[in-house]
């Protein structure tokens, strides 16, 4: 689990003492990288020549923060415009959202900023919304300057890193950044508005889980 920014736990030795299960999404242009982030967060891989999506591809991987294991349930879409109808029926009820451009395209990041107003007015109040320019290890081929995608990003209260799926730059950083803004103290309700919003408490249900809540 080298480098993955994942914690191991010893059998026998949880760490952890609560378990939260969030959704998360991927969105952006076909091509920019969202299934190739997903592979270096849950596997730990890079594939040079990544097929495309289909629909939409799902996965799972845990990260633990101090005492509470933040689960994603991951929704990788594709991005051809063909699937854009799609999307919402996957950042319904999703808790989280990583938004991803090109560095080195520019009508990525424009197809990017269209997803955040998507988002801002569909999608649940409190989703907690990540812009990650992806492909950083092509800066010298760079379209999209950090400055603009940062000041973007403040202007409309998002998360905001330059990744690189192929070095794993930023990857497990970025997944860990927004598990820290997702809400893990309220009581959490598996029925209801409250537990499709605040995410769902597995404790009670996942013992069997813990001693290898970050093992995956």
């Amino acid at each position: 689990l080298e480098g993955r920014g994942v914690d191991s736990v010893p059998n026998g030795q949880p760490q952890a003492s609560k378990i939260c299960q969030f959704k998360l999404v991927l969105l952006g242009e076909s091509a920019v990288g969202k299934s190739s982030l997903v592979l270096r967060f849950v596997k730990g891989q890079f594939h040079e020549y990544q097929e495309s999506t289909i629909g939409a591809a799902f996965l799972t991987q845990s990260v633990c923060l101090d005492d509470t294991t933040v689960k994603f349930e991951i929704w990788d879409t594709a991005g051809q415009e063909r699937y854009h109808s799609l999307a919402p029926m996957y950042y319904r009820g999703a808790q989280a959202a990583i938004v991803v451009y090109d560095i080195t395209n520019q009508e990525t990041f424009a197809r990017a900023k269209t997803w955040v107003k998507e988002l801002q007015r569909q999608a649940s109040p409190s989703i907690v919304i990540a812009l990650a320019g992806n492909k950083a290890d092509l800066a010298n081929k760079r379209m999209v300057e950090y400055e603009e995608a940062q000041a973007y990003a403040d202007d409309n209260s998002l998360l905001f890193m330059e990744t690189s799926a192929k070095t794993a730059m930023n990857v497990n950083d970025l997944f860990l950044a927004i598990a820290k803004k997702l809400p893990k103290s309220e009581p959490q309700n598996l029925g209801g508005a409250a537990g499709r919003s605040r995410g769902v408490d597995l404790h009670e249900q996942s013992q069997q889980n813990k001693s290898q809540c970050c093992s995956n």
